[in-house]
């Protein structure tokens, strides 16, 4: 009896532990796990965010909104602006004469709403300035708002030894955008597949893994923004060529941005390229085309130190001071990314 007892026991002890190590079990698969760098994890606030960019004709930032209804006065005309039709009205009063200031002023007091559906009342003009300064400089990047996320969805949060900390579920964008926006460096998280969303045709699709999840991200982009690529009416290759840029997120299996600290990198018309870290000048060449569709950026550079920079990287998106680019591995390894920001 004692002896069954004992076994008795011993098995309990073993469904705990099994139990235990369930709970605190690491991803089998790393390509699912995101961080607070990573580049499904930005793409996905810009889906959740508060949009932000819409009413720029009379804010200038995309840092905030400013809440309907407003008052408006343009070259001493003033417009009430109820809904976001309105803000065409604003266009076509600062569209309507060639000489006058186009500066537009708002009635105080006002209510703005930041990305992440906070709100602030503002008194006056010197409280939108300092606000404006407070938001700092604008990336180029704007919301996605044309596609939305089916909710819940459930997240399991992984700490830094890749272990189960917690399992939470999001019912909706503004959750989801402030978890995402305050995940720690030592935190990862990995979303349970399949979830679906809502596509910039109306169309429900279902998800299955962070790849198709960034692939129907990136393809709406452009259906959510007039401009092509984020970047306006100007192109890759004139962007690129305007002063100098260094490598702002490196992706190779794991972050190895810190490879590249302190290189400069300046790109010629010619189509030569110089790579500048202290006294040490490397030499190479970049191109920019089609390719089945996609638009490349090739790099090419002398010696070895640079050459995990050498592909045909593909452009996800572009602004006036981001390139924004990718490779997806034929073999199906992974993906790299690389992120070029302007000095």
């Amino acid at each position: 009896m004692k002896l069954k007892y004992v076994l008795n026991l011993s098995l309990i002890g073993l469904f705990l532990m099994s139990c235990q190590t369930e709970e605190n079990e690491v991803i089998q698969d790393p390509n699912q796990n995101l961080s607070n760098v990573s580049p499904l994890t930005t793409l996905m606030t810009r889906v959740t965010q508060n949009p932000t960019s819409g009413d720029n004709i009379m804010d200038n930032s995309s840092c905030f909104s400013v809440v309907l209804p407003a008052t408006v006065i343009v070259n001493g005309q003033n417009i009430v602006v109820s809904t976001q039709a309105d803000y065409q009205t604003v266009q076509d009063a600062i569209d309507a004469f060639s000489n006058d200031d186009d500066i537009v002023n708002f009635i105080y007091p006002i209510t703005i709403q930041f990305q992440n559906f906070s709100t602030q009342v503002l008194q006056d003009s010197d409280d939108l300035d300092d606000v404006i300064d407070d938001c700092g400089e604008d990336d180029g990047f704007d919301e996605i708002d044309c596609i939305s996320f089916n909710f819940p969805i459930v997240i399991n949060v992984y700490n830094a030894n890749n272990q189960l900390a917690n399992t939470i579920t999001i019912n909706n964008n503004t959750d989801l955008y402030n978890f995402l926006e305050n995940l720690e460096d030592n935190e990862y998280v990995a979303i349970q597949y399949p979830i679906s969303l809502i596509d910039s045709n109306g169309v429900n699709v279902t998800i299955t893994s962070n790849d198709q999840l960034e692939d129907v991200i990136e393809d709406s982009i452009d259906d959510c923004d007039d401009s092509p690529s984020g970047g306006g009416s100007s192109t890759l290759s004139s962007i690129i060529v305007e002063g100098t840029w260094y490598v702002s997120y490196f992706f190779d299996d794991t972050d190895e941005t810190s490879d590249y600290a302190g290189y400069n990198f300046t790109f010629n018309v010619s189509g030569t390229a110089t790579a500048v870290k202290n006294t040490t000048t490397i030499n190479g060449s970049w191109s920019n085309y089609i390719d089945s569709g996609d638009e490349k950026l090739e790099f090419s550079f002398d010696g070895s130190v640079l050459d995990e920079l050498e592909d045909d990287w593909e452009v996800t998106e572009y602004s006036a001071t981001q390139i924004r680019l990718k490779d997806v591995s034929g073999g199906g390894s992974g993906t790299d990314y690389l992120y070029l920001t302007k000095n």
